[in-house]
């Protein structure tokens, strides 16, 4: 038997496993670094968080992802070195964690890396007929195991839509395993870039789990705060929105977009909102000329009103009452306090973070694919059902140090 393939079985065999896991969004912040224990799997699996640390990229870094993240016309060149590099970079920044945290790599069983999205492209948005639904993330896996000399799961959207999802969101399979509690509806919300959020039924049947993509959250804010405000990457606290008013006119126009009156679930990206997506809208409106505060405060309400509606729609479908439900948040939308507060006067639940669940919602995602890792290696079966977007499928690609 193969060398790796003894060692992977190996630790398939153990009680409790070591999985580094990392995670950087189309916020383009860093890298998120999550050192988890991991016991059982399923159902059963439980985790404890041993490290973290977000690794912030450098402003080159994101210049050079910036070139291909979310264009149909690049240079084909530099998105196959960028492929190399963002892996290289992503195994060097896990090595330098485990040096200053002063642990061996031997220790570390596995490293299970969700890589940097550059392009989200499910049908309904590419429109061409004879193409699948695609989504491409790059920071290729065997340049992370061979430089860290740990076994990396990699790519772990491809199954997802191999098997006939969008390739997102699948937060849920860590969702429902880690977070489900029998008695209490939950939803977690995560406010990135982009929202997402899954429902979890009281009754821990996995069949009426649910999960979908919203629209924007970070994103459009995001963008337009670094265009007027070159020196800030976001608007910290809401300080420059909570200074505005919302411009109930371009609120109007831009939630007139088709993507929010598509039917659930669906998945988006920056393809859709990006800064041209508000530019059309500013032209279609005639408010060229909005001052920053009261643009950030039309998007921040955009993302408010499309989550709590998304929510809503759901939750009744359900037929249970809202007030029955507890939204947990998470992403860096959950510390943003205008947004929040306008989610709480949208709807009538009991909102939380996810820290209260036990896991710091910075670290979410990043513990999150540990477990996709952790149910790929060992794992067992459960079964989401037959309907769209949650395909009952283990994920990641498996590369080997050597």
């Amino acid at each position: 038997m193969n060398k790796n393939i003894s060692a992977l079985y190996e630790i398939a065999q153990k009680e409790t496993r070591k999985i580094i896991g990392l995670m950087s969004g189309t916020s383009l912040d860093g890298l998120d670094i999550a050192l988890c224990e991991i016991s059982g799997a399923g159902e059963n699996t439980a985790v404890k968080i041993l490290k973290f640390e977000t690794i912030n990229y450098t402003e080159d870094i994101k210049t050079e992802i910036r070139k291909v993240f979310a264009r149909k016309t690049i240079d084909f060149q530099h998105l196959a070195l960028l492929n190399e590099w963002i892996g290289i970079l992503h195994a060097d920044m896990v090595n330098d964690c485990l040096q200053k945290w002063n642990i061996p790599a031997n220790e570390v069983d596995l490293i299970a890396s969700h890589g940097q999205t550059v392009l989200h492209a499910p049908k309904f948005l590419h429109q061409q007929e004879k193409f699948p639904n695609a989504t491409l993330q790059i920071g290729d896996g065997d340049h992370i195991a061979v430089k860290t000399g740990i076994i990396t799961l990699s790519d772990f959207r491809q199954k997802h839509v191999a098997a006939g999802g969008e390739g997102a969101p699948v937060a849920v399979y860590g969702d429902y395993l880690l977070f489900s509690k029998k008695g209490e509806n939950r939803i977690m919300l995560n406010m990135g870039g982009i929202a997402n959020f899954t429902y979890l039924p009281a009754s821990l049947n996995a069949e009426d789990v649910f999960v979908t993509d919203t629209g924007t959250a970070n994103t459009l804010i995001d963008i337009y705060t670094k265009h007027y405000f070159p020196e800030k990457s976001y608007d910290k606290d809401a300080q420059i929105s909570q200074s505005g008013t919302v411009n109930l006119e371009l609120l109007s126009e831009l939630k007139k977009d088709p993507f929010f009156r598509k039917s659930f679930p669906k998945t988006i990206g920056q393809e859709l909102f990006n800064f041209d997506f508000v530019q059309n809208a500013l032209l279609k409106t005639g408010f060229s000329t909005i001052s920053a505060p009261d643009l950030l405060a039309t998007l921040t309400r955009l993302s408010a009103e499309t989550i709590a509606e998304a929510i809503g729609f759901v939750i009744k479908n359900t037929g249970i009452p809202i007030a029955e439900f507890t939204v947990y948040m998470s992403g860096g939308g959950a510390n943003n306090p205008l947004l929040v507060r306008w989610l709480k006067e949208l709807l009538a639940c009991d909102f939380q973070k996810s820290d209260d669940l036990g896991i710091a919602g910075d670290a979410k995602e990043a513990v999150l694919f540990a477990v996709l890792a952790n149910e790929t290696v060992a794992g067992g079966d459960y079964n989401f059902g037959s309907k769209k977007g949650i395909p009952s499928v283990t994920m990641g690609k498996i590369s080997f140090p050597d």
